[in-house]
Formats: structure tokens, sequence, C-alpha cells
């Protein structure tokens, strides 16, 4: 946090505070609201961007639920628990624009025949959903106020660094012994020869993925934030960030039915798409 308020400035003119929130803690998100208002001397707001977001809670029939409420709590209700907390500030304002960050999986809910990925879709599922709704709702009651939202690819982010963090399991370099087995054998299921590497072997090559994830990502942050805005400027409700994310809107638009065979990844792989995403013996959880 404190890298990013070094990197954003301020510049003459503008104030900038930096807040710690877990938006999945409505109090914490009220909190966090009382303290824009009070720091910044405002009583409205024109901008409101829910962007927190972790994966995990994949497999519902035999994950953990633990790790499945807290993926959906991030990211479903700390959209809804902030679009409550700020609406009053958006309404006050003469404009303002909520900016909601689904993703693909808000329309695709997998990331892969052998994957499962059940309560991150279900999360960018419902934000794409409510988000639509709004469109409605606040042309009727806020005419003034806005709502986006954004659904990216695979953008270049630390996400698959920092979610096993957020849930309590540390990342891959700190895996204990009965994680990384658990890793091996989902690993040796999926066909990958990992029965005798060691296992701090298997723990780099895990951060190495979640490395790669972020640095070999096929649009960087900085680019996917370009574009976002720039949607917001032109006033867009819906805003697919990269190519890939234009191509799957296309493939599943086209051939709903089949979008969870084993083949339609295949054809999105062959078109040079989601070629970084993980398989089944790279998933962590």
């Amino acid at each position: 946090m404190a890298e990013t308020a070094r990197l954003a400035g301020p510049k003459p003119g503008q104030r900038l505070t930096a807040h710690r929130c877990d938006v999945s803690d409505e109090s914490q998100v009220l909190e966090f609201c009382s303290e824009v208002k009070t720091q910044h001397e405002v009583a409205h707001i024109n901008l409101l961007f829910n962007n927190a977001g972790i994966g995990g809670g994949g497999q519902f029939v035999n994950g953990d639920r633990e790790q499945w409420e807290r993926t959906f709590a991030v990211c479903w209700y700390g959209v809804y628990y902030s679009c409550r907390a700020f609406m009053d500030l958006l309404v006050a304002s003469e404009e303002g624009h909520i900016i909601n960050t689904s993703s693909v999986n808000g329309f695709w809910a997998t990331i892969g025949p052998d994957v499962s990925h059940t309560a991150y879709a279900a999360a960018k599922f419902a934000v794409k959903g409510f988000t639509e709704a709004l469109v409605t709702d606040l042309r009727i009651n806020a005419p003034h106020v806005k709502v986006s939202v954004v659904m990216p690819g695979h953008i270049g982010t630390s996400i698959a660094l920092n979610t096993s963090k957020v849930l309590g399991i540390g990342g891959p370099l700190e895996m204990d012994s009965a994680k990384v087995q658990a890793v091996r054998e989902r690993m040796s299921a999926a066909g990958l020869p990992v029965d005798n590497v060691p296992d701090e072997h298997i723990r780099e090559m895990l951060h190495q993925r979640a490395l790669d994830f972020r640095e070999k990502a096929p649009m960087t942050a900085a680019d996917a934030a370009t574009v976002i805005l720039d949607g917001v400027r032109d006033g867009r409700w819906r805003i697919l960030v990269g190519e890939d994310a234009h191509a799957l809107d296309k493939m599943v638009r086209k051939d709903p039915e089949s979008a969870y065979e084993p083949d339609f990844i295949e054809r999105l792989y062959a078109a040079g798409h989601f070629g970084g995403l993980p398989s089944t013996g790279q998933k962590l959880s």
C-alpha cells in the first residue's frame, strides 16, 4: 500500500490517503467510509472503484468451506458493502460513477475442464448481475449516478501470489509438508510425474508459476487501468479488458452450450488466449 501511494502521487492540489480495510467486514467498510469523509473533508464522492479480489475456494464438493466463504465474501460482499456504505455520498454528488470489477468468470464459470473454480465464479457472476441491475435502479432513483461492470481477462496482477496469504495458508514458499503433499497428489492425478520431486522444488515451482501469472500476462495492470478509465469516461456500462476477454465473450455468446466442454478451452488456447491459466496440477486451493 505504501508503494502504491508513493507511485500515485499526490500531485499539486490533490489529497491522497491510504486506508486498511477488510472489505468482507461491513463494520470495517463503514469505518473506511467515515475516514474518507473526515480526512478528505467531503460530503460527497464522484467515483467508487470496487476492485478487491482473491481466488481460492475452488472446490465445492470436496473443498474447504472456510476458504470458499472467505473468497466469496471478499469478491462479492466487498462490492455490496462498499456500494451500501458510499451510496449516500455518491447520490450527494452532482455526478457519480460506480465501477465494479467482475471478471470473465462473471460470464464463464471456469478456467478449464479439470479445475474447480466455484467460489470466485459465483462471486463474479453476482457482481455482474448486481451491477447490471443497478443500471436501471440508478436511472430511476439517482440518474446522475452511473455504473459500470469491468470484466478483465488475464491481467498481470499479484492475485496468485496474494490469495494464499489472505486465506491464511501462507505463500507457496511457506507451504508446510502436508499442503505440499496435497499439491503433489493433485499433480500426480493430473498426470504430472512429481512423486519423487522434493518438497522444496514443488514450492519453488508454484511460486514461479504465481510470478509468471503476473509477469507474463498478456496485459499489464497499468494498461488495464487505462482501458477501464477510458470506458468510464465514455460512459460504458460494460467494460471488457483485454483481447482474451473480447475473444472469450464472443465464443461464449456464439456457442454457450459448449462453454464447459473440454474442447472449448482447447479452441481458446489455439486462438492464442489464456495459455497462462493454471491446470489442475497448478491449482493451490
